[in-house]
C-alpha cells in the first residue's frame, strides 16, 4: 500500500534565550485570520469597554450591550491563546488544525459573535432617542459582524483541514 508523505519546513526565530517562535505561522491564512479576529476582538472589547465605564448605568441596563461585551472578550481571549500556542510551539499549528477542536470553536464563536452583534446592531438603531456614543457602538456592532465573518471563513478553513480536502 502506497502513500504519499508531505514534509514542511518551518522558519523559526530564536534568541539567545531557549523560546522558539514560530513566525511563520504568521504567514499562512489560518495565522494572519487568528490574528486579525484577536485584533479585532481588542477594538470591540476597547469599544465597548469604554462605553460601560463612562456611562455605567445606561450600559448595565442595556442587555445587548452587555452580551456582546461578554462574547467579544470571551472570544479575543481564546483566540489569543490559539493564536499564542501556534506561535509558542513548531507542530501546534499543524497538529490543532487537523482535530475538530478548531471546527467547533470557530462555528460557535461565529454563531455568537453574529447574534451577539446582529443583537448590538438592532438594539443601537431601534432607540427613539440617539445615544451621544451612538456611532461607537454602531462601529462596535459593525467590526463584530466583520470579526463574526471572519470566524466564518475560520471555521471553513478548519472544515477543509480537519477532512483532509
Amino acid at each position: 500500500m502506497s502513500h504519499s508523505v508531505t514534509i514542511r519546513t518551518t522558519t523559526t526565530t530564536t534568541s539567545g534565550s531557549t523560546i522558539i517562535l514560530n513566525t511563520s505561522y504568521l504567514r499562512t491564512f489560518p495565522g494572519i485570520l487568528k490574528f486579525l479576529e484577536v485584533a479585532l476582538g481588542i477594538v470591540c472589547v476597547g469599544i465597548m469597554g469604554h462605553d460601560h465605564d463612562t456611562h455605567y448605568a445606561e450600559a448595565l441596563a442595556s442587555t445587548p450591550r452587555i452580551f456582546f461585551l461578554l462574547m467579544t472578550t470571551t472570544f479575543m481571549i481564546a483566540s489569543f491563546i490559539l493564536l499564542i500556542s501556534c506561535l509558542a510551539s513548531l507542530s501546534t499549528g499543524s497538529i490543532i488544525s487537523k482535530t475538530i477542536y478548531e471546527v467547533i470553536y470557530h462555528s460557535i464563536g461565529f454563531g455568537l459573535l453574529l447574534a451577539a452583534s446582529l443583537n448590538l446592531l438592532v438594539d443601537i438603531t431601534k432607540t427613539r432617542y440617539r445615544p451621544h456614543n451612538y456611532d461607537a457602538i454602531l462601529a462596535a456592532s459593525i467590526i463584530g459582524l466583520v470579526n463574526a465573518a471572519l470566524y466564518l471563513m475560520s471555521t471553513i478553513l478548519a472544515l477543509r483541514s480537519y477532512r483532509g480536502i
